[in-house]
């Protein structure tokens, strides 16, 4: 029944600034007026609401102001330059500093490669490449290079 998710949706204090923001990510709008702007993630299958709200500084938690982007595994190692020049900087996530990401989280059995960041609201964004589904263990949360460097020393074996 459920194929994807379709919307999402976050707070900003300032909607032009953040719709220059979301065009930087190439992301394309859709719809837009005073109080609202829409932007296709993938056209005609998703997107994302940005609504002009006071409640735009509320304090952040991953269930009211997150949004995780998927993107293809070998774009991850990208992620990091891509955001340098759009001027945005990543930040610290589960104890990684943004310098350090992409990182691979220990979601047991799932591996995927992540990379945080911010909107000009303190909206949390994330890019995220799934990297594989079956994962016996993990060594805890680490750097997409070591996992890289494990995995490939694993199916060596």
């Amino acid at each position: 029944m459920i194929a994807g998710l379709y919307e999402a949706h976050l707070p900003v204090k300032e909607l032009e600034r953040s719709i220059v923001f979301y065009e930087e990510l190439g992301l394309e709008c859709a719809f837009r007026n005073e109080r609202v702007a829409f932007f296709w993630i993938k056209h005609g299958k998703s997107w994302l609401g940005l609504w002009k709200a006071g409640q735009a500084g509320l304090p952040y938690h991953p269930s009211i102001r997150h949004v995780a982007f998927r993107v293809e595994q070998e774009n991850i190692d990208k992620a990091q330059d891509w955001l340098k020049e759009r001027g945005i900087e990543v930040r610290s996530a589960f104890g990684v500093a943004g310098a350090d990401q992409p990182l691979v989280l220990d979601n047991h059995s799932h591996a995927h490669a992540a990379i945080y960041f911010e909107d000009p609201d303190g909206n949390s964004l994330e890019l995220i490449a799934p990297l594989r589904f079956d994962m016996e263990t993990m060594n805890g949360t680490m750097s997409y290079k070591d996992w890289q460097h494990l995995y490939q020393t694993e199916t060596k074996k």
